[in-house]
């Protein structure tokens, strides 16, 4: 069943590629989401009501054509389509960082639509799974998240069902250690309606510091996991520098080290979009070869 058709295009009119937008980090890949070897459909699992919806996403004459084997009404089809304008950020204008970059011999290439990174549904989604991605192995970022959709029954619990889940199970099960508290406690937060993740998204009153600093208010959230959760609102100033960042930002400049301060004013010119140009130079062999 056909769900909805959403163009390919941003906010500015900008282009946007679906396979290096589906391809553009390493947590897009987590469950509840699977990329086919083909690279060309990606799945991926939404709770919409009381529902576990699996969907198809795809790209066929310059739109996002989304499918379901489940039968959805108007109103629940219309939910989906919004989720999957919120996971490609179809509301982002990318258009001025691309007039920026046109002549940038290093960059350039991005202009025909990459650096838009794939988000999830919500900003708690995005939040946890970044939890779940500091310090430590990939390995057990993926047992973390797949205990987590299975707890949500195929989909990614919501933070009523994480605020109510038991610590043993955060302990035992999902094996998450510091982080099941600081996981649990901003669900509860989140389902007591005491912290509003969505609030953070871009033009929802919030500048780009008063953001970050309520994200290194949240338990787990440091500055390696606030500049990621920001690049996935699309508050793209801020470097993601971490454990793979820096030693791959060293190799490809040529360099043996270099201070986190050296790296940020080496992508200090590209002003608000600094972020996003770091994380296309770390990840440009990624799309291009």
């Amino acid at each position: 069943m056909e769900l909805a058709r959403l163009p390919l295009r941003g906010a500015g009119g900008e282009p946007i590629d679906f396979i290096r937008t589906i391809g553009s980090h390493g947590v897009a890949m987590l469950a509840p989401a699977t990329l086919d070897e083909s690279l060309k459909t990606y799945r991926r699992v939404l709770r919409i009501g009381d529902r576990v919806v699996p969907i198809t996403m795809r790209a066929e004459a310059g739109e996002i054509v989304v499918e379901s084997a489940a039968r959805l009404g108007k109103r629940d089809g219309a939910r989906v389509g919004a989720a999957v304008a919120r996971m490609f950020r179809l509301d982002d204008n990318l258009a001025p960082f691309y007039a920026r970059i046109a002549q940038d011999e290093g960059l350039r290439w991005a202009v025909s639509g990459a650096g838009r990174l794939l988000a999830s549904p919500t900003v708690f989604e995005d939040v946890v799974k970044t939890i779940c991605t500091t310090n430590c192995v990939w390995g057990a970022t993926v047992r973390m998240t797949a205990a987590l959709v299975e707890r949500g029954g195929g989909a990614f619990p919501d933070a009523a069902l994480l605020a109510k889940t038991p610590d043993a199970w955060y302990r035992d099960v999902a094996k998450m250690g510091y982080r099941g508290p600081y996981v649990k406690q901003i669900a509860r937060d989140v389902a007591a309606g005491r912290l509003d993740l969505e609030t953070f998204l871009p033009g929802r009153g919030l500048t780009d510091d008063e953001v970050e600093a309520r994200l290194r208010e949240l338990p787990g959230i440091g500055p390696y996991a606030a500049a990621h959760v920001m690049q996935l609102l699309g508050r793209h100033k801020r470097l993601v520098l971490d454990s793979w960042t820096r030693p791959t930002y060293l190799r490809l400049a040529g360099k043996k080290r270099a201070k986190d301060s050296s790296i940020e004013r080496a992508f200090a010119r590209y002003g608000d979009y600094a972020g996003l140009a770091f994380w296309l130079f770390v990840t440009h062999n990624w799309h291009v070869e």
